[in-house]
């Protein structure tokens, strides 16, 4: 992702009509898959500057590592949340097989060149247990390609069926798949197919800060979805695509405890080891 991204995110993605409309998404989504999902150790495969992360720490209680291959954000991770940043590409994990229980990465599969999210996808069930809970974002459908796709390094995007099948192809079996950000879908393309092509400006972020009463205008349809997500309705079209998915089970299904080898991280403790 372009470094001066992380610039507008810390300001952002604490109050955002975005960030903050897509957590409540994404936290009614998980809330009942968690309360039956046991996850002592997590990991977020592109964690940015780590915010959510810490979210994630706070509501579920998950012992959180994060990885990015982007020190601008991992330098961001807060001091005081106890994460431990570690830069890793999510094609090639530092990690052992196995070793956790729940893996969440979103929207860093779109920043690969197509045919490269494989290989990510591959690396997501090898570092999960037999069992293991996915949570993937990824930006949906080419037609809403725009200049912050561009500003941000955006190299992909996905429909509900080739993600699906892509997760499925690497032994997950899908536990629920939906497009999300739909109901702001006829303004997205309004934007971006007919009022930016009319305006000569260069690529640029979509997440900088709006005034008070937009932000909260924008918010809404986003707080309508979450509600109906949370209740478990799927929506047909979006601007995001959000998967949950489970690794598929082995014969080694009760082996919990994955055992260590010299550069792999330590499960409960310094990734590295030490």
């Amino acid at each position: 992702m372009n470094p001066a991204e992380f610039e507008t995110i810390v300001q952002s993605e604490g109050d955002h009509w975005w960030f903050r409309g897509m957590r409540n998404i994404l936290f009614g989504m998980l809330d009942p898959v968690a309360s039956k999902h046991v996850a002592a150790r997590v990991l977020e495969a592109g964690s940015g500057t780590g915010y959510m992360a810490n979210l994630l720490e706070e509501r579920y209680g998950w012992r959180m590592f994060v990885t990015d291959l982007a020190w601008e954000g991992l330098a961001k991770t807060p001091k005081n949340a106890g994460l431990i940043p570690i830069q890793a590409d999510i094609t090639a994990s530092p990690f052992c097989d196995g070793v956790f229980d729940a893996l969440i990465s979103l929207d860093v599969l779109i920043h690969l060149k197509v045919g490269e999210e494989i290989r990510a996808i591959e690396e997501f069930a090898r570092v999960l247990r037999p069992g293991g809970l996915l949570v993937v974002r990824v930006a949906a459908l080419k037609v809403l390609r725009s200049r912050h796709s561009e500003f941000i390094e955006e190299r992909q995007r996905f429909t509900r069926r080739r993600l699906v099948r892509e997760i499925s192809a690497s032994g997950f079996r899908i536990l629920r798949c939906t497009y999300a950000n739909s109901f702001l879908l006829p303004v997205a393309l309004a934007k971006f197919r007919f009022w930016e092509p009319l305006i000569p400006h260069g690529p640029r972020s979509g997440t900088q800060p709006v005034g008070r009463w937009l932000n909260q205008f924008l918010y809404l349809p986003l707080a309508m979805e979450a509600i109906l997500l949370s209740r478990g309705l799927n929506l047909p079209l979006g601007q995001s695509l959000i998967l949950l998915a489970q690794k598929g089970s082995s014969k080694q299904e009760n082996e919990n405890e994955q055992a260590l080898t010299p550069g792999c991280p330590a499960p409960d403790g310094d990734p590295n080891g030490d």
